[in-house]
C-alpha cells in the first residue's frame, strides 16, 4: 500500500568524539544528546526518534568504541556501544574526514558480520576548503568497508545530512511507528537534566575531572509552575571536589546557572536547582558502583 508506514532502528556508531550526538541532534532539529570538545562525552545508549511523513526512523546514538579500556566505565561503554549493534536495519558509522585510527578499525570490526545496511558518514567536511582533498581517504575507506555506502557530511552544518537521512529512511521496514510522533527521545526528563548537569561539568572543567564525575537525581518534583531537582556530583577524591566547588563555591554556582537554564528551556518550567558534591572513590572502576549509579543499560 502506498500510504503504509515504515519503521525500524539505525545506530550511530564511531570512536569518540568524531561527532555522533552532533549529527543526532542536527537530525532531530533539538539537542537530545550532550556534547563537549572531550572524547567520550556520551555515556549510555540514547534514542533519538525522527518521525517525517510515513517514516518513523529511531536513531541509537552510542558511546564511542574505544580499544583503551583502563576502568570498568570504559568496558561498560563499550558494551553498550557493541549491543546496539543487534537488530538494526541501518548503521551510521560516522569517521573524520582526515583520519582513520586504530578505534575506527575496531568499529569496522564490530559490524563486519551485522546484516544491516551500513553507511559510512564521513564527518567534518566543511573543514576542508577543496572537497578533492576528500578523494583519497573517501577510496581508502571504499577498500576496508565494500560493503558500505559513504556520505560525506557536516554534521555541524547540516551538509548532506538530509541525503543521509533519505537514505536511511529507505532501509526502515514496514511497520507500525513504535513511537508517538511527537516524541523525540525514549529518555526520562529526570535522565536528560543530569545529562545538562554533566555537560556543563565536561565543558567547564579541564582534562581529569570530567571523567571522575558522574550525577545523581536525588529529586525531581514538579510544584505548580516550578520544578524543584536536588542533583549530587560524584567525584572520586577530595581534590576534584575541591576543585569543582571552587573558590566561595563560585565554580559550582555558575555551573548550577548554566545547568538551570537549559533545564527551564526543556521543561518548560521555572527550575529550583540544589547540587551537592560528595566523594565516591573508585565509583568509575566498580561494576557495583556503576550499576546503582545508573549505568546498566548495556
Amino acid at each position: 500500500m502506498k500510504d503504509s508506514k515504515r519503521c525500524g532502528y539505525a545506530a550511530i556508531l564511531g570512536r569518540p568524539n568524531v561527532g555522533k550526538s552532533t549529527l543526532l541532534n542536527m537530525m532531530l532539529a533539538q539537542k537530545v544528546s550532550i556534547t563537549s570538545s572531550k572524547p567520550q562525552t556520551t555515556r549510555h545508549r540514547l534514542l533519538g526518534i525522527k518521525t517525517a511523513d510515513q517514516v518513523q526512523v529511531l536513531y541509537v546514538d552510542t558511546p564511542g568504541i574505544h580499544g583503551d579500556e583502563p576502568r570498568a566505565i570504559n568496558r561498560y561503554m563499550n558494551r553498550s556501544a557493541r549491543s546496539a549493534i543487534r537488530d538494526v536495519d541501518a548503521i551510521v558509522f560516522l569517521v573524520d574526514r582526515t583520519e582513520w585510527n586504530s578505534d575506527d578499525q575496531l568499529v569496522a570490526d564490530s559490524i563486519a558480520n551485522s546484516k544491516a545496511r551500513i553507511f559510512i558518514a564521513v564527518n567534518k567536511i566543511d573543514r576542508i576548503k577543496n572537497k578533492r582533498e576528500l578523494l583519497p581517504q573517501l577510496s581508502r575507506i571504499q577498500e576496508l568497508v565494500p560493503e558500505a555506502e559513504i556520505v560525506p557530511i557536516s554534521a555541524a552544518t547540516g551538509e548532506n545530512v538530509q541525503e543521509l537521512e533519505s537514505l536511511v529512511e529507505a532501509t526502515m521496514p514496514t511497520s507500525p511507528f513504535f513511537y508517538p510522533d511527537h516524541q523525540l527521545t525514549d529518555r526520562s526528563e529526570r535522565f536528560m537534566v543530569a545529562e545538562i548537569i554533566r555537560e556543563k561539568l565536561m565543558r567547564q572543567l579541564g582534562d581529569e575531572i570530567p571523567y571522575a564525575l558522574t550525577i545523581q537525581i536525588d529529586n525531581f518534583k514538579r510544584r505548580k509552575a516550578t520544578t524543584h531537582i536536588d542533583a549530587t556530583i560524584f567525584v572520586e577524591r577530595e581534590g576534584q571536589k575541591a576543585i569543582l566547588i571552587g573558590h566561595k563555591g563560585e565554580k559550582l554556582k555558575q555551573i548550577g546557572s548554566e545547568a538551570r537554564s537549559d533545564m527551564e528551556e526543556l521543561l518548560e518550567t521555572k527550575v529550583m536547582l540544589t547540587t551537592w558534591v560528595k566523594v565516591k572513590a573508585g565509583w568509575s572502576n566498580d561494576d557495583r558502583a556503576l550499576k546503582s549509579l545508573g549505568y546498566d543499560d548495556a
